[in-house]
């Protein structure tokens, strides 16, 4: 037994456990919600990342600016663009998120942004952290926010995954004790697991929305998956107006795909990496992860991203213009709802639906043989000012 190894790991432990207890203390600290109400102007830092992320970027702001034209012209709200979070600038500098960028970052209320490449085996880049797991740690954005609706299945979910903790917050901190023997981390805390758990129950109460499923391998990994469903039970009475239930990550994954099942979930909460999973299966009902977005919502900054990958073939292939910007809009349609324009919000997601799922006049394919995303977010305003949307979004969701 190689001692010498031992003693190392143990005291690689100790700074880690010491880490993590000094991040309780900092979520023991209260902090307010900000009153977008209250500030003027509101800041809006876009960033396109890796890929095709400038190219459905550029789309999203046309979208957002159109949404917000009014707004921009009194001051009420501002559009930063955030140049440099790009896998080259972050390899080159060997930094999930360069420091001089998270300070720009720093300086908006909201962010909208594109996918950006996380580094794998075999990739010519450092191992260097993903850009989103940092972002959200750095701005505290606990809570990553994904709703997935398909009408005509009866299928309306909200997903509210744990963002900042799990088996992510430590991905990159696992050791390698020996050749033999590697070992990663996942941390479960009170304060977290607390804090993603109320806004999912409140979420259901403001929207008179009347179960909420709590989703762990509690069976199976005892302590941190037993607190979090713990706690989960604890919030759960003081909100019994609302019926709670639990499920284990493996069978969730296939009531997700039972017809008889899937429609008698509304509210699901979960921590990091099984939010992950089940988020990118729900979309799929959806159309595809290409076609869903998603919020990361913390008290001081939020920020709104396209959930699928870079794809940098399209770029290399020359396809990055005919790239599908849904996802990226659908993320900013949950902005312009976040920031108090819930109407308009909702007028951005009718067209969506109306265009992507029902009149389909232009269709996406990623190639010639289908539309641009310029011309697809031409054809999304067009349709957000058509008098008779509502009508054909009622006719769809009847189909």
């Amino acid at each position: 037994m190689d001692q010498a190894a031992i003693e190392k790991a143990k005291e690689y432990f100790g700074q880690i456990v010491e880490e993590q207890l000094n991040r309780v203390e900092e979520l023991k600290k209260a902090h307010d919600w900000i009153d977008y109400t209250q500030v003027k102007p509101i800041i809006i830092g876009i960033i396109g990342g890796d890929g095709i992320g400038p190219y459905i970027a550029k789309e999203a702001r046309r979208v957002l600016e159109f949404m917000l034209q009014e707004e921009l012209k009194i001051g009420k709200v501002e559009f930063r663009n955030i140049e440099g979070l790009t896998i080259e600038n972050r390899a080159e500098q060997n930094k999930s998120i360069p420091e001089e960028i998270l300070e720009e970052i720093k300086k908006c209320h909201v962010i909208l942004k594109g996918p950006t490449t996380t580094p794998r085996r075999g990739d010519p880049w450092p191992n260097i952290e993903s850009c989103n797991v940092s972002m959200r740690r750095y701005l505290d954005l606990f809570a990553n926010v994904r709703p997935v609706k398909v009408p005509k299945e009866g299928i309306d979910w909200m997903f509210f995954r744990e963002n900042t903790e799990g088996a992510y917050i430590m991905g990159s901190k696992g050791i390698n004790v020996t050749d033999d023997l590697a070992i990663d981390f996942k941390v479960i805390t009170n304060q977290g697991a607390e804090r993603i758990i109320r806004l999912a129950f409140e979420y259901a109460k403001k929207n008179n929305i009347n179960k909420v499923t709590i989703v762990t391998k509690a069976n199976v990994v005892k302590t941190s998956d037993g607190k979090f469903l713990d706690i989960g039970y604890k919030i759960a009475k003081e909100y019994p107006e609302i019926e709670v239930d639990d499920w284990y990550i493996d069978i969730m994954t296939a009531k997700l795909v039972d017809p008889k099942r899937r429609t008698q979930f509304k509210v699901m909460v979960l921590p990091n990496l099984y939010g992950d999973i089940l988020t990118d299966e729900a979309a799929e009902f959806q159309g595809g992860v290409g076609t869903a977005g998603s919020a990361n919502i913390g008290k001081r900054y939020s920020m709104f991203e396209a959930i699928h990958g870079s794809a940098p073939r399209m770029v290399r292939e020359g396809r990055a213009k005919y790239a599908d910007p849904a996802s990226m809009i659908r993320a900013a349609a949950m902005l312009v709802n976040h920031i108090g324009y819930a109407e308009r919000a909702k007028n951005l997601e009718m067209a969506l639906d109306v265009c992507g799922n029902y009149e389909k006049k232009l269709v996406i394919t990623g190639r010639d043989t289908g539309s641009t995303g310029e011309d697809y977010a031409s054809y999304l305003m067009e349709t957000i000012q058509d008098p008779n949307l509502k009508e054909k979004w009622e006719n769809y969701t009847k189909v």
